[in-house]
């Protein structure tokens, strides 16, 4: 797929992040500390994925739907802070015009997959604390795997269609990106086209992506506590709460 159609934006070979605004002398500083928080990201997320790939015990729904967040929470932390990492040592801090369509689309990708895989994982634990009796029956591995692959598909077509409208646009002059990665906002404020196009896009993905996955899990959530709230026993009540405990901690941590 091209993207250089535009007058004077086949010159635009590649761009210059900004990064973060800082003195120099904290540059070591803050390299350290994105090192840090990458290490953590990678040993927190590889330790999860590898748990849940060795022990038959949780071969559920809910560590199946867990192990994937795990990969996408490092694939597109994996997008950017390698980069980010690179170019806050470096003197010339900038990305290639294909690297930085390609780190846009993969975040693009990410993010919306994890939104749409945090709403499955919504909806299979309202089945399991409010449908337990049929939680085998809907919540069949077949469809996990369906609702993942359609999460996926979801986030190629949305990212796909940011990417083609952001770099449909002119950039006559400045090829400075404000922003430590290359993100659609920072970037319209450097294109001299008109961004209407883009923002009317922009809007609409949140209309069609943001907006389900939030009415999902806020749905799914109110039905869950009305059932657990009716629970006549409290050892059932905390039963409940601690299965659908791990996925409101993962949904406050992210």
């Amino acid at each position: 797929m091209s993207f250089r159609g535009s007058n004077n934006h086949s010159e635009v070979t590649d761009f210059i992040l900004v990064g973060f605004r800082v003195r120099p002398e904290l540059h070591s500083l803050l390299f350290l500390l994105f090192l840090v928080v990458y290490g953590m990201v990678l040993l927190g997320n590889l330790s999860m994925i590898g748990i849940i790939v060795t022990d038959p015990r949780l071969n559920t729904p809910m560590y199946f739907f867990l192990g994937n967040l795990s990969i996408i929470d490092l694939s597109y932390s994996t997008v950017i802070v390698p980069k980010a990492m690179v170019n806050i040592l470096s003197q010339k801090k900038t990305i290639s015009f294909a690297g930085c369509v390609t780190q846009l689309f993969l975040y693009a990708l990410f993010m919306v997959t994890e939104a749409f895989v945090l709403a499955a994982m919504a909806y299979d634990r309202f089945i399991a604390i409010c449908n337990p009796l049929l939680y085998t029956v809907r919540m069949s591995r077949s469809l996990c795997i369906q609702l993942v692959a359609g999460s996926y598909l979801c986030g190629w077509v949305s990212s796909i269609l940011q990417i083609s409208v952001t770099f449909s646009m002119s950039f006559c002059a400045s090829r400075v990106i404000d922003h430590f990665y290359c993100d659609s906002n920072p970037i319209e404020k450097i294109s001299c086209s008109n961004i209407f196009m883009n923002k009317m896009v922009s809007f609409s993905l949140t209309v069609l992506i943001i907006l389900p996955t939030i009415v999902v899990i806020v749905v799914c959530y109110m039905y869950i506590v009305s059932v657990v709230l009716k629970m006549h026993s409290s050892e059932g009540r905390k039963r409940a709460f601690s299965t659908w405990s791990y996925h409101l901690g993962i949904i406050s941590l992210l």
